[in-house]
C-alpha cells in the first residue's frame, strides 16, 4: 500500500545522503576492504565516543550484542537473569541461549521495567538484569543500579531503541557494565541491512566480545582464544553507519519536534495515554511515538484506511507464543499494553504538515466514536 503518512520513510532518508553514503560504500569497494578495516574501527571509535564510553565492539546484530555481552559476563546455566516482559524477542531468547533462565517482570507506565519488580524478582540465582530503553527513552538506571549494587548483579542496557537518550546526564549504553545496540535499518541509527555493538568500560568485555564475534579468532596475532561465532559488524555497513552518526544529533532533536507536535495536538483526548516526554532527568530521543487507547484497533484500521501507516509492538505477550516455552508471570499491566499500544508515523523525515494529518484523523475517529455513543444511547449530539 502507498500510504500518505508512511511509518519510515527509507527511500527519502537515502536520498537525503546519498552523496556521502555512496561515497563510503565506493571507498570500501574499490580498496577492497571488506572486513575488519580501517572503516569499522573508524566507526567503533567514534561510536564509543558518541556514547561515552572507553570501547565499542560492532557485531552483526543487537541479538549478538546481548548474547556477547552476556557470555563477557560468564551468564550460563543455573543463573537467573531479569528483564522486562515487554520488549523485543531478542532480548529473552539471548538468556536463554546461553543457558540461563529469563525472569519477564513487569513494566511502568513509561514501558521500561519497573524497578520495584525488578527488586521484587531477585533471588539467590539471580546473576544480571537487562533493563531495555524502548521507544527511545532510558530505563530509571539510577534505581536500577542502585538496586543492582546492593544484590551484587551485573547490568547490561539493551539500548536498541534508545541512540542519543539520556537519563541523569548520561547516554543510553554508557552505565551498565555494557550496551547493547541494534543498528536494525529504521533504528534511529540504521545501516543498510542488520548491524549491532556493544559499548562497555571493561577491557575484558570489549576483548571477549572481540573474540566471539569472529570465530574466537584475535586478528592479530592469528590464535583462536574460543569456540566463537562469525558475527561481526562488517565494513561496508560500518561506513554507512560511520556517515549517519555524523547527523544523530539532528535526527534526535527531529524526532523530539516531532513528539513535540503529537503531544501538542494530541492533548485533551481522553481516551488516548500520551507517551512521556522528558521529566525525572530524563531525555528523550523517540525511536519510536506510542499511544495507548482501549480502541487501539478500531483506531488502527482507521489510520490504515487515511493512508496512514502505524505500528503495533506487541501484539500479544511474549509468554503467549508457545514455542518459546516461557511460563506466563501473570502481568496485567504488560498485557493491557499488548492490547493497546499504537506506534504513529515518526523518522528523521516525518514532517510537521504529516503530523498534523495524523492527529486531525485521531481526532475524527473519537469524534465519530462519541457520535456513535450518543446515538447508540439515544441522545441527540
Amino acid at each position: 500500500m502507498n500510504y500518505k503518512v508512511p511509518f519510515v520513510n527509507a527511500r527519502s532518508h537515502y536520498r537525503r545522503l546519498q552523496p556521502e553514503m555512496d561515497a563510503a560504500i565506493a571507498q570500501c569497494l574499490l580498496n577492497g576492504d571488506m572486513i575488519c578495516r580501517t572503516q569499522l574501527r573508524d566507526f567503533e571509535m567514534e561510536f564509543a565516543e558518541f556514547v561515552g564510553t572507553k570501547y565499542s565492539v560492532g557485531v552483526n546484530s543487537g541479538y549478538h550484542a546481548l548474547e556477547f555481552s552476556l557470555r563477557a559476563l560468564d551468564v550460563g546455566c543455573g543463573d537467573e537473569v531479569i528483564t522486562p516482559a515487554h520488549t523485543f524477542v531478542a532480548t529473552v531468547s539471548a538468556i536463554v541461549n546461553c543457558g540461563a533462565t529469563p525472569v519477564l517482570v513487569e513494566v511502568g507506565s513509561d514501558f521500561n521495567i519497573d524497578p520495584d519488580a525488578f527488586d521484587a524478582a531477585i533471588t539467590p540465582r539471580t546473576k544480571a538484569v537487562i533493563p531495555v530503553h524502548l521507544n527511545g527513552r532510558m530505563a530509571k538506571m539510577d534505581r536500577i543500579m542502585a538496586i543492582a549494587a546492593r544484590h551484587g548483579l551485573r547490568v547490561i542496557e539493551d539500548a536498541a531503541q534508545s541512540a542519543g537518550a539520556a537519563h541523569m546526564g548520561r547516554k543510553a549504553g554508557s552505565i551498565g557494565a555494557a550496551g547493547c545496540w541494534s543498528f536494525y535499518p529504521f533504528k534511529i541509527l540504521g545501516g543498510f541491512g542488520d548491524g549491532g555493538a556493544i559499548t562497555t568500560d571493561d577491557p575484558q568485555i570489549a576483548r571477549s566480545a572481540t573474540l566471539l564475534r569472529y570465530n574466537g579468532e584475535d586478528r592479530d596475532t592469528g590464535e583462536y582464544h574460543c569456540h566463537g561465532y562469525t558475527a561481526l559488524l562488517d565494513n561496508v555497513q560500518a561506513a554507512v553507519l560511520h556517515v549517519k552518526l555524523r547527523y544523530l544529533p539532528v535526527f534526535t532533536q527531529h524526532r523530539r519536534k516531532i513528539a513535540r507536535l503529537y503531544h501538542d495536538h494530541l492533548a485533551g483526548i481522553d481516551e488516548i495515554t500520551l507517551p512521556p516526554f522528558d521529566g525525572d532527568g530524563h531525555l528523550d530521543a523517540f525511536q519510536n511515538y506510542v499511544v495507548m487507547t482501549p480502541q487501539r484497533d478500531d483506531l488502527r484500521q482507521h489510520l490504515t484506511n487515511e493512508g496512514i501507516e502505524t505500528l503495533i509492538s506487541w501484539p500479544k505477550p511474549m509468554w503467549e507464543h508457545r514455542g518459546l516455552g516461557l511460563r506466563s508471570p501473570r502481568l496485567p499491566f504488560t498485557e493491557r499494553i499488548c492490547r493497546e499500544v499504537l506506534s504513529l508515523p515518526m523518522s528523521a523525515e516525518t514532517t510537521e504538515e504529516q503530523v498534523d494529518i495524523v492527529a486531525q484523523s485521531v481526532r475524527t475517529f473519537f469524534v465519530r466514536c462519541h457520535k456513535s455513543v450518543f446515538v447508540t444511547q439515544g441522545i441527540s449530539a
